[in-house]
């Protein structure tokens, strides 16, 4: 009987053993996770299953890892693992991914890992340099960790993945980069047209300043547009001239913007005297732009310096430009006159010229955007732009000028405007000292256009005490000192009902100013205005009399002087245009040669002779007077305005190149909204680390503590005593029927 018993333990172990392997190899074929997660941050996003599912070419993904890798590197390869399988099975049959084990040369080498070593290596992969801790010991070790997104000839790379942070955004955006690529080279009508100028008289110039190589630029750059050509479909159309003459070296100059250089006659070099010019130019229809080859700086003591551009990175401008010429991506604009804060195109920087304050603003939002800047006093604002940027201006805007914005919001072109109340003047340095900035107001006549949707920029500046808090030095005292105008937004000050806002829990302005909203004359008007974020309660004005010395700044005393203010807005709807029941402003031409007399006003010259046969023509013609009609838009397609009162936020200190804080989610959300592209914006913020706890006051938090420390051990044991309780009971009942039964 007891043999029969251990067989039968035995058996049923053995079918245990069988149903957990295969509930394990079903596991494997049929694989399924839940993401509990709160942002999802282990699920693909909306944007990810469409950008895969729309496919229309092959894609593959290769991956370069090196395997066996410390914590936390070999997180970061499972996580690769399981959304590389989260995308091939969302994705339709062009989707396709493989893994390389790449081992570095100092771990050893198999001749399958060298051989993935030089495939990582002709594809632009190369190790980086990791921390790791072995046997107690720092080390450092050589690791590939890299990715190339291959889509017909095309090609994108991440070379570098050390963390899981904003993976899935950076993998997304490549692939959906490479599909509209193809997409846009496919229909392209005509061909890009590429042309190097490059003066031989260089030549015999270019040792004596530094450029020994230039002489073999040609081929490099010959070699590059063949190789851009062939990616692209055949669709460029490539050639050198060789400008010698000077007056066609200064027409080429002038007209490409092209570095042109002139030397006098050096007899003891041999070289006589001539110029020449060196750029390449790349056109397509109406767009134009330059790439320069040798840049200069002017170094004191040393005088004027020459470079040449690296070959490699002349390839990543022409890739770039060419993708933003063919319009790849969503086309916004921004306003480049009226006084507004520079922005220098993305690798366009000279060597020693200083980048503009919002490079890296730039550098982010040219990675999806193209970006066009807009001459508002020449050319106006161009047709077919989703969005214009609108930052700093301090110039005052004509009229007409106004207008012109008006009606591209009536056209359909949103509108982000970050308009500052105040200009910082600097004091001279002669007799200067010891006086701070002036704070002048600004006042560009945007003001109008403002108001008439319902929002008025205060001229003050907000100062919170939630700020940012300056570490002060121990000469100083050492501490903390707090910075008033820069308020510190917390998550409870934070609109979280826009899906682009979602995942943004902290924001850190500067010398922002409020904003008063006109509720009523919104909802006259139809349109929806909400507040993306605002200052804390105890926030303050400081107005009239600024000064944002911190030694100067204390909050007031009188606690109902402190209130929330609105800071950043957003609007909605079908705008009805400022100039309905105005008479329509005209283009002022005064400047432009109109030919009239300083001191009667009346048309002198040619110009009267022009227009006195102008209206000769008109009076004779016998053609009655012309009236234009649909010349002007009263109410705009549906469209949306954004408003916030700090252009500070899109300055390089407030933005980090990665796009990967708070403030540069938030921005960067924000333009995404403006272009209807809120899956993007969701993915991209979903990653965001900022999780601050909720405020509580200090007797809660003392209440939580004694709850953790002391009640939770107490129920425990109260718990525990409980089960005593019940099971000394049980005995007890039991045995009660035990003695009924011997009873019996």
């Amino acid at each position: 009987m007891s043999g029969f018993k251990t067989k039968e333990k035995y058996f049923k172990f053995l079918i245990y053993f069988i149903v957990i392997v295969l509930i394990n190899v079903a596991g494997v074929s049929l694989f399924y996770r839940v993401d509990l997660t709160a942002n999802k941050l282990y699920s693909l996003s909306a944007a990810s299953k469409k950008v895969v599912k729309t496919l229309s070419e092959p894609l593959t993904v290769k991956i370069f890892f090196t395997k066996d890798l410390p914590a936390p590197y070999n997180n970061t390869e499972r996580y690769l693992h399981d959304i590389m399988e989260e995308y091939a099975s969302y994705s339709n049959k062009f989707f396709n991914y493989r893994f390389y084990d790449v081992t570095s040369k100092d771990a050893g080498l198999t001749a399958t890992a060298d051989k993935n070593r030089k495939i990582a290596e002709d594809y632009g992969i190369s190790p980086v340099q990791i921390r790791i801790i072995e046997n107690d010991e720092l080390q450092f070790k050589q690791a590939y960790m890299g990715l190339v997104i291959i889509h017909g000839d095309l090609i994108e790379k991440i070379p570098a993945i050390t963390s899981t942070q904003g993976l899935e955004y950076k993998i997304t955006t490549a692939i959906q980069h490479l599909n509209n690529k193809v997409s846009a080279l496919l229909r392209l009508k005509g061909k890009v047209k590429i042309t190097m100028y490059l003066s031989s008289s260089l030549n015999k110039i270019a040792p004596l300043i530094g450029l020994n190589k230039l002489s073999s630029l040609k081929g490099s750059i010959k070699d590059i547009a063949e190789k851009l050509n062939q990616k692209s479909f055949g669709k460029i159309d490539f050639k050198l001239v060789d400008p010698l003459k000077e007056n066609q070296i200064k027409a080429i100059g002038e007209k490409y913007h092209i570095m042109t250089l002139k030397w006098p006659a050096l007899p003891k070099k041999n070289i006589s005297k001539g110029s020449g010019c060196a750029g390449i130019v790349m056109e397509y229809k109406d767009k134009t732009e330059t790439i320069p080859i040798i840049t200069s700086v002017n170094i004191p003591v040393f005088g004027t310096q020459y470079q040449m551009a690296a070959p490699k990175n002349i390839e990543t401008t022409m890739s770039d430009t060419m993708d933003r010429m063919i319009g790849i991506n969503r086309a916004i604009g921004y306003l480049h006159d009226h006084g507004t804060s520079p922005m220098t195109p993305a690798g366009m920087g000279m060597m020693g010229r200083q980048q503009g304050q919002m490079s890296v603003f730039n550098h982010l939002l040219s990675k999806r955007y193209s970006i066009k800047y807009v001459d508002l006093k020449k050319n106006g604002i161009p047709e077919g732009l989703n969005c214009l940027i609108i930052s700093r201006p301090t110039k005052k805007f004509s009229d007409y000028e106004l207008f012109e914005i008006d009606q591209a919001l009536m056209r359909g072109t949103n509108l982000a405007i970050f308009p500052d109340a105040f200009n910082e003047i600097m004091p001279r340095q002669q007799g200067g000292f010891g006086r701070g900035p002036q704070y002048i107001p600004i006042d560009t006549g945007l003001g109008k256009l403002l108001a008439n949707y319902g929002v008025k920029v205060k001229s003050s500046y907000v100062m919170d005490e939630n700020c940012y808090k300056q570490a002060m030095p121990a000469n100083q005292g050492g501490g903390e000192r707090k910075l008033y105008f820069v308020p510190m937004i917390q998550d409870a000050n934070i609109n979280h009902t826009p899906v682009f806002m979602k995942n943004i829990k902290g924001i850190v302005a500067m010398r922002i100013s409020p904003l008063v909203i006109n509720r009523k004359k919104i909802k006259k008007m139809g349109i929806r205005a909400y507040t993306l974020f605002s200052s804390s309660a105890k926030s303050w004005e400081m107005k009239n009399r600024i000064n944002l010395n911190p030694m100067f700044i204390t909050p007031p005393s009188n606690k109902s002087d402190m209130k929330s203010y609105p800071l950043a807005l957003m609007l909605e709807g079908k705008f009805p245009s400022y100039f309905v029941g105005r008479k329509l402003p005209v283009k002022d031409v005064a400047g432009k040669n109109t030919g009239k007399d300083k001191n009667t006003g009346k048309d002198t010259g040619k110009k009267a002779a022009e227009n006195k046969q102008n209206n000769k023509t008109s009076m004779t013609s016998g053609i009655p007077e012309v009236k234009a009609q649909n010349n002007f838009i009263k109410k705009s397609r549906p469209g949306r305005i954004f408003v916030m009162a700090c252009s500070q936020m899109l300055q390089n200190n407030m933005l980090d190149p990665q796009g990967m804080t708070s403030n540069a989610a938030f921005i960067l959300n924000s333009v995404d909204h403006l272009n209807n592209q809120d899956e993007i914006a969701v993915m991209r913020s979903k990653n965001q680390k900022l999780n601050p706890l909720a405020k509580t006051t200090p007797f809660a938090r003392s209440l939580i503590k004694i709850f953790n420390i002391a009640v939770i051990p107490v129920l425990v044991i109260l718990f525990g005593f409980g089960v005593w309780l019940k099971r000394s009971s049980r005995k007890k009942y039991i045995k009660r029927i035990f003695n009924k039964t011997g009873e019996v």
